[in-house]
């Protein structure tokens, strides 16, 4: 035997050489063979303390999940808080920044020891960078931890799932709660939640080439292995982490966690690093532009200095450095990467509440790109609530009342009538009389005949809680028959399933050979029980059930039953063919061509063995299922059409059904049809491309089809969101620009394959996202807008004053020392004050556009385009004239004043200047706030939408007022408290940005309006 770790547990593992088996956990009471491949189902079962048919309760449960841990791989160890702290000043900016300090410390120590007088004088300019460096890197920590937080919800909620039997029901849990000892159902489509020992498979296929290499799905089966072989032969095996593309099965868990075989694969590789997206590659790129661009000037403002002042002292060099390094810092906004992250997960936050789970933050930027979106129809387009509402045999056609999957209602004729078999079958349901002639008899019975044979070839289950495991169509099933038999039969006393012939895409039919437990007279003999596609099923049959007889099936039986069909499905009802055949035996053995081996499973998988059973079978009818669409979809679609997004119908029904909902949905006018995967086949290249341009309804496709259709819109340039459940979607989904799996009804391999999951599974659902995605784009680049535009304000300002200092007083007539505009502490102030808050305000910003009307914007698309840098230079020379001008009404020898207007020193009047400059700035960048909320529309226009963004002006305007009144920071700062009219005066200035802003807007739209 090979040796194997189980399970994972809190204490070592202890091997028992003289029984083979191993001790899992000191907890653990109960001990799993080495290797279970090797060990017959009932003695692992015996060795977990498992019950197969019941599973494990939910106390037992819960005790495992708490002494083995939760079955989940173990991630890269967490980055302590200090490193991520430190991690913000990781910053090249910052470096400059933190050198010019160290300088101006160095320049504090030689004034200091040169100049007695200025021994009590702290270095201030040092103190408040600091300070400042410190605030920031605790916003950006703060930012990140939450950005981290938020998408640590969303992949919560977007676990994986797996169904397991608790107390003798089947449930569905995250698959981190999976213990060993669990019994898991596996399903076509599911992913496999842990390793474990099989007990049951039919026809069951797992594709394993992400754990083995093997490109082709294995053929596993339940019979006990008669030596060890290699991982990849371990046919009675599965393993966490591969997919289940065909059949179905059950298995024991024998190991999950790091425990299981991909555990030990992942605990030998390192964490890959996550690619940046094409947005973050973007901004990337124009922090690193403008970087480089805001250097070159503060290269051009020393030499400016140098040339008009000269460098007299080496304070000069020093508060030279300091201004044209914090320039630069100030100039580029540092946190713009934070921001960026934090928008776009508090955007998916907000899909998230409304059912959208979007699983990458990259994918906002594409859902806003979306020009087509692909949708199967049954439980996205429609509400998935499958209902048989009509019954047709041989002798006629009833209806069945009720809705939902509340097995309540009874069965009438076309006319509304109330019908029943004999009085022990019908009897009376709330007073209502029914008439049971002989007519009434034979249809509900024959119509009783087709519910039966479905609900024993069915898959799923309805609970007594109303909760449904499986397909919807298979739980339909079960409630029509349950709504005839009204709970008089138990289930005990049904026909009791030995095996079956799974349903699958290609196959469109599904047989289950069962005993019947109640027939004493018939010895529990074996009959095969069929339903399928009514075309394909009928095609297996060579008999009729009729009257409680039965005689050949005749061409024109056959012809009726299709006429049938196609009158059903132009009524858009989902149609399934029932049909039986008696096998006259009671054992599988029995029966001439079965071959069977000594698996011990509880049902034989005989799918290679279908033509043996599959043939002469008597049908019985046919039933219609509806599943009406959703009524708010169809103003999703209309609303998809405005925003130029089309919306394709892709799927395996009837033609004449999906052309019904498509035109009751206005996806297709009343002339539309659909085309199906026939015809498809039949097109030329050429043909093919005009079709996919063109049709926008697709029936009976197949997988291959799907990915066809997608690769094929995706070649025109559009961008394709595909939506899909089943495991042959899977290919599909992965393949679109965004993939959107089904959260409800989805397969675990296409919710991994998908960017995007509905917990919904509605169409609505997706057409919201493409609403979110725009509007979070939209944010995006009104934050984009304010920060850049802000910024250029502060490097103009700066660069005008030294440029232009003579002209406008800034310096004093003769002086041979540096004077500056502003002081590098207040541009970096200004930087912390107005960037972060409005900045995030902004990114949760409430539409005031409708960004439905408008056409989807194409991938080449520059996120900050031509038109956005002339709004950038463009407000940010307003903002550098107003702050120049306000300046300049307090300097002597300026264009607004003279000496004579002046009563104080000239240092005393630059302090002033700086103040009333410092304070105009901040201002002008909050009005700018307002006015980057849109490149086109009045900033007047729902300005008091966003609470968050003046809350924000609020914040901004109360530490301003601390910095102008408190005197610490007086001196700290370089300010100087201000009157009240001379804060008029700097609202009145920065309100000119506001008011510059809205003429330039309207100048743009009336330019757009005349060529329109």
């Amino acid at each position: 035997m090979t040796t194997e770790t189980t399970t994972g547990g809190p204490t070592p593992d202890e091997t028992d050489t003289t029984t083979g088996t191993k001790t899992v956990g000191a907890e653990a009471d109960f001990h799993v063979p080495d290797d279970p491949s090797l060990a017959a189902v009932d003695d692992v079962a015996a060795a977990l303390h498992t019950d197969i048919e019941r599973g494990l309760d939910a106390d037992e449960a819960s005790r495992r999940l708490t002494a083995f841990g939760p079955n989940q791989l173990a991630g890269a160890p967490p980055v302590p808080k200090w490193k991520k702290f430190l991690a913000q000043f990781n910053d090249p900016l910052v470096y400059l920044l933190l050198a010019a300090t160290a300088i101006s410390l160095v320049a504090w120590f030689i004034e200091r020891a040169s100049n007695p007088a200025e021994a009590e004088k702290l270095p201030f300019d040092c103190i408040v960078i600091v300070l400042i460096l410190i605030v920031n890197a605790v916003l950006g920590y703060a930012q990140e931890a939450k950005a981290e937080q938020a998408v640590a919800a969303l992949s919560r909620m977007a676990a994986a799932h797996a169904t397991v039997l608790r107390d003798g029901v089947a449930v569905s849990v995250p698959t981190s709660e999976v213990v060993p000892g669990d019994v898991v159902l596996l399903a076509e489509g599911d992913t496999v939640a842990a390793d474990g020992r099989l007990f049951s498979a039919a026809a069951l296929h797992v594709a394993e080439a992400s754990l083995t290499g093997e490109s082709v799905p294995v053929t596993k089966n339940a019979g006990m292995l008669a030596t060890a072989v290699a991982l990849g032969d371990r046919t009675n095996m599965v393993f966490n982490g591969t997919s289940v593309t065909q059949g179905t099965g059950r298995f024991i868990v024998t190991a999950t966690g790091m425990n299981t075989q991909v555990g030990k694969i992942a605990g030998m590789l390192s964490e890959q690093k996550e690619e940046p997206t094409p947005l973050q590659k973007e901004i990337a790129f124009v922090s690193k532009v403008l970087g480089l661009a805001v250097c070159a000037i503060a290269v051009l403002v020393l030499v400016l200095l140098a040339v008009v002042y000269g460098f007299n002292s080496t304070q000069d060099i020093i508060e030279s450095l300091l201004l044209a390094v914090s320039l630069a810092v100030a100039a580029v906004p540092e946190g713009l990467a934070a921001i960026l992250t934090v928008v776009l997960a508090l955007g998916v936050q907000r899909m998230a509440r409304h059912h959208a789970i979007v699983k990458k933050l990259s994918s906002v930027e594409t859902l806003g790109s979306a020009s087509v979106i692909c949708s199967d129809k049954t439980g996205t387009l429609t509400r998935n609530e499958m209902t048989v509402q009509r019954v047709v045999t041989a002798s006629g056609e009833v209806l069945l009342t009720g809705t939902g999957y509340e097995p309540v209602g009874e069965m009438t004729d076309v006319d509304g009538r109330v019908i029943a078999g004999d009085g022990s079958d019908g009897g009376t349901d709330g007073g209502a009389t029914r008439d049971a002639d002989d007519g009434d008899a034979v249809r509900f019975g024959e119509a009783a005949a087709v519910l039966r044979i479905g609900a024993v070839a069915n898959d799923g289950q309805l609970n007594d809680d109303g909760s449904i495991v499986g397909d919807p169509t298979e739980v339909a099933l079960i409630v029509g028959d349950r709504k005839i038999r009204r709970g008089e039969e138990k289930d005990s006393e049904s026909p009791v399933r030995v095996a079956e012939i799974p349903f699958t895409s290609d196959r469109k039919r599904m047989t289950v050979i069962a005993a019947d437990a109640t027939d004493a007279t018939n010895g529990g003999r074996l009959t095969a029980y069929a339903k399928g596609a009514p075309d394909v099923l009928l095609s297996y049959c060579s008999r009729i059930a009729v009257g409680g007889a039965v005689r050949p099936l005749t061409d024109d039986d056959r012809r009726r039953i299709l006429a049938d069909v196609e009158r059903l499905s132009g009524e858009a009802y989902r149609t399934l063919g029932s049909a039986y055949r008696p096998l006259e035996v009671d054992s599988l053995t029995a029966i001439d061509g079965i071959r069977l081996d000594d698996s011990g499973a509880l049902a034989v998988d005989i799918a290679d063995q279908a033509d043996v059973i599959e043939h002469d079978m008597i049908w019985a009818g046919m039933v219609g299922i509806i599943d009406p669409p959703r009524t708010e979809v169809r103003d999703a679609v209309a609303e998809a059409h405005a925003a130029g997004v089309r919306t394709v119908m892709i799927t395996g029904d009837h033609p004449l059904t999906a052309a019904r909902i498509a035109k009751d949905l206005g996806i297709i006018d009343e002339s539309g049809t659909a085309l199906t995967g026939d015809e498809l086949d039949r097109l030329g290249p050429e043909d093919f491309d005009k079709a996919v341009r063109d049709v926008s309804v697709y029936a009976r496709v197949a997988p291959e089809h799907k990915m066809k259709i997608v690769d094929a819109l995706q070649s025109q340039g559009e961008i394709v969101a595909m939506t899909g459940d089943g495991v042959n979607d899977a290919p599909a989904v992965k393949s679109a620009d965004i993939g959107v799996a089904m959260g409800i009804t989805g397969t675990e391999v296409t919710k991994e394959s998908a960017k995007m999951i509905l917990t919904d599974d509605n169409f609505a659902t997706i057409v919201a996202a493409v609403r979110e995605g725009r509007s979070i784009f939209d944010n995006i680049r009104k934050f984009l807008r304010y920060l850049l535009s802000s910024n250029m304000g502060e490097v103009l300002t700066v660069f005008g004053g030294v440029l232009l200092a003579g002209f406008l007083g800034i310096s004093e007539p003769g002086a041979e020392s540096v004077t500056v505009p502003l002081l590098a502490v207040q541009l970096l102030w200004i930087n912390l004050l107005t960037d972060a808050a409005p900045a995030m305000a902004m990114g949760v910003d409430p539409s005031i556009e409708n960004v439905m009307n408008r056409r989807p914007r194409k991938p080449g698309d520059r996120v900050i385009d031509a038109r956005m840098w002339s709004d950038v230079i463009v407000v940010g020379l307003l903002m550098a004239a107003v702050t120049l001008v306000g300046m300049d009404l307090y300097l002597p020898g300026g264009l607004l004043t003279d000496d004579s207007a002046m009563g104080a020193t000239h240092d005393e009047q630059i302090v002033m200047a700086r103040t009333m400059g410092f304070t105009i700035l901040v201002f002008a960048q909050l009005f700018n706030a307002l006015a980057a909320r849109s490149a086109t529309q009045s900033a007047f226009r729902g300005m008091f939408a966003n609470k968050w963004l003046w809350g924000a002006i609020a914040l901004s305007v109360a530490l301003q007022l601390v910095v102008i009144y408190v005197p610490a920071l007086n001196v700290a700062f370089g300010t100087t408290p201000l009157d009240p009219h001379q804060w008029l005066e700097c609202l009145g200035l920065a309100a000119f940005v506001l008011v510059g802003s809205e003429l330039y807007k309207l100048v743009l739209r009336t330019v757009s309006k005349r060529h329109v």
